[in-house]
């Protein structure tokens, strides 16, 4: 560890025309120093320092990261249990991967109030233990422009570095930030990676929106459902975090969907709208019960949406395992690839190659001529 940290202090924090832009942003926008467009700047750092202007903030105020009281917390933490038992698994590979980047992740809720925090968290350290506490709000209506609030307001994965911070208090800060969906469709919070006078890592964006979204997973498969329905296009495996999944009760009504699914079905509808499997598929629904009921959940179908595109879905009840299951390969494509491979290996002698498959020159032509 010590190692560790003597490489990395060694790296540049951050490249000096990079802080300096940033600089002449907060004198342009913050301290009204020249007019014109702020340099340097995301429009959502802009419009995140002009909100807080508005409310009446100023950069250098003093900040108290005070914690939401007593009884708020206890009714935070029953509200926000499901969350935090989603992300704890996520947060898990998170804390490993973070290990030796002095970044660790905060999960919030919708509000902005944090309930949970996980990775390699140096107590010690004021400036990490005041924004780890469970409780303690870093909405942008208390802290300012940060990854929390900003994710939050734009709903969208964002990157914020040191004095893109509103507040000179948390210009110490960098963080990432990716905002969290429901299985309703609604935002339940969000989940921050956060260092400490530490390198840029603008790249942590892409981890945080990547980690979101497996707990975004994790909640939708603990609804409550009689069928769940994995989604993906023609040529994409089924059984990873890249599917659509879409939990559906007894009679084919929508209990559930994750981001990935509202993306490629938008019959979905909008956020706590009902839908029924009917909507989304142009087939009669009960069918994708029947290949679960009879077995079939291993072998993907394709499913025709209404709007003339085609998906392919699998299948399972509740209980069944996940595994990844490869797309099915046409048997005319698995020749032409044995095919091809033959020819390569005898260095474009298709002779050769066709004695080599026990077939001749000319279905060899023919083959390959049809693809």
């Amino acid at each position: 560890m010590a190692d560790n940290r003597r490489m990395l202090s060694t790296l540049p924090a951050v490249p000096r025309d990079r802080l300096a832009l940033i600089a002449s942003a907060r004198r342009a926008v913050l301290h009204g120093d020249h007019g014109g467009p702020a340099p340097a700047l995301e429009p959502w750092v802009e419009r995140s320092w002009r909100r807080c202007l508005a409310q009446g903030q100023r950069p250098e105020q003093r900040l108290g990261f005070d914690p939401i009281p007593a009884r708020a917390r206890q009714r935070l933490a029953d509200a926000s249990r499901p969350l935090v038992q989603a992300a704890r698994p996520v947060l898990d590979r998170l804390s490993r991967a973070l290990a030796s980047t002095r970044y660790f992740a905060v999960l919030t809720n919708s509000e902005g109030v944090v309930v949970d925090a996980y990775g390699p968290i140096d107590r010690g350290d004021r400036r990490a233990d005041l924004i780890t506490r469970i409780g303690v709000d870093l909405s942008e209506r208390c802290v300012g422009t940060t990854a929390i609030g900003a994710a939050l307001a734009e709903l969208q994965p964002v990157w914020l570095h040191r004095g893109e911070h509103f507040f000179d208090d948390t210009c110490v800060y960098s963080c990432a930030g990716a905002p969290l969906f429901g299985p309703d469709g609604l935002c339940v919070g969000m989940l921050d990676l956060t260092g400490i006078a530490a390198a840029e890592r603008p790249e942590l964006k892409h981890l945080a929106a990547q980690s979101a979204r497996s707990i975004e997973n994790a909640l939708t498969l603990a609804v409550g459902h009689s069928l769940l329905l994995r989604l993906n296009w023609p040529g994409r495996s089924l059984g990873g975090d890249e599917d659509g999944l879409v939990c559906l009760d007894a009679d084919g009504w929508v209990a559930g969907s994750n981001h990935a699914a509202r993306l490629m079905v938008p019959q979905l509808g909008a956020p706590g709208a009902p839908a029924h499997c009917s909507e989304l598929f142009a087939q009669p629904w009960e069918q994708l019960f029947d290949l679960a009921r009879h077995g079939q959940r291993a072998d993907p179908v394709e499913v025709p949406l209404w709007s003339g595109l085609r998906l392919h879905a699998l299948a399972q009840r509740p209980g069944d395992p996940v595994a990844a299951v490869a797309p099915r390969v046409p048997l005319r494509d698995v020749e032409i690839a044995m095919i091809r491979r033959a020819v390569a290996d005898a260095h474009g002698n298709v002779l050769q190659a066709a004695r080599a498959l026990g077939i001749s020159r000319a279905t060899i032509y023919r083959k390959l001529g049809r693809k």
